[in-house]
């Protein structure tokens, strides 16, 4: 009953922002700059700032954690000290946003002279998804059966060979789920971005620009009061963004699942 009110809960509030949004997204709204703060024009910038600063996170986030993930899975023996490295990635995967966003501004933004840039905020998110991304990799990791690495290394195949020719391929289903994850928290975080990219509304030229993504478009309007209308098309546009990247995802997700099990 619980889940079947959070479930109701959820799509009335999603719908109530979907409806209040629609209304007034249009082209212009999506290929225009931002103007007087918000109140005029679209969100062009916001949308290429979220997309830079997310390709910049998964780029960076995605392969440490595939790679950790391996070597904690396929490369070490439990012991300690693979004890304590996960009891760590666990307390950083429960960490609040706006810690990350406070490092990433001390060490990015003033330390390494980065400044409030898109760099900054790509690699502070970056940290903020790295524990999941490891997290849901090892997993998939090991529900792959022991018989896969038995069989390939009784072919002769090096550990090498074994992990990227027959441990990876099962696993990339679960390891794809964790870079969704690592997607979808970095399209909706605010925080961190604030602290560490900034919230120019100008059009990022590169990445050492400052730049607001289209979730910190959303606070600063519905904050301030700039513009309900606006911040409502916002929010309507970040959700299907997000649904749009599940739905492309998962689909792909479940093709690799099909043809796994054809094969």
């Amino acid at each position: 009953m619980s889940t079947t009110s959070a479930v109701c809960a959820l799509v009335f509030v999603i719908g109530f922002v979907l409806a209040g949004g629609f209304s007034h997204i249009s082209w212009g709204f999506l290929t225009e700059p931002i103007l007087d703060m918000g109140r005029e024009g679209g969100i062009l910038p916001a949308i290429v700032g979220t997309l830079l600063m997310v390709m910049v996170a998964v780029g960076i986030a995605a392969p440490l954690g595939i790679a950790s993930a391996i070597y904690l899975s396929e490369y070490t023996v439990e012991g300690k000290l693979t004890q304590a490295i996960r009891f760590g990635i666990n307390c950083l995967a429960g960490v609040p946003s706006i810690i990350f966003g406070l490092f990433g501004f001390i060490l990015f933004v003033v330390m390494l002279g980065f400044g409030w840039s898109i760099l900054s905020g790509g690699l502070s998110l970056a940290a903020m998804i790295l524990p999941t991304i490891i997290r849901t990799a090892e997993e998939a990791l090991r529900s792959v059966p022991s018989s896969y690495r038995d069989v390939a290394a009784s072919l002769g195949g090096t550990r090498w060979q074994v992990v990227t020719r027959s441990v990876l391929p099962y696993a990339l289903p679960g390891i794809l789920t964790g870079v969704i994850l690592g997607i979808g928290r970095s399209i909706e975080e605010t925080a961190v971005v604030i602290f560490t990219a900034g919230s120019a509304v100008q059009m990022p030229t590169s990445l050492f620009d400052s730049a607001r993504t289209m979730s910190v478009h959303f606070y600063i309007l519905a904050r301030e009061g700039i513009s309900n209308d606006n911040a409502y098309a916002t929010a309507a546009v970040l959700i299907c963004t997000i649904l749009v990247i599940n739905i492309t995802a998962y689909s792909l997700m479940h093709r690799l699942m099909r043809g796994r099990k054809t094969a």
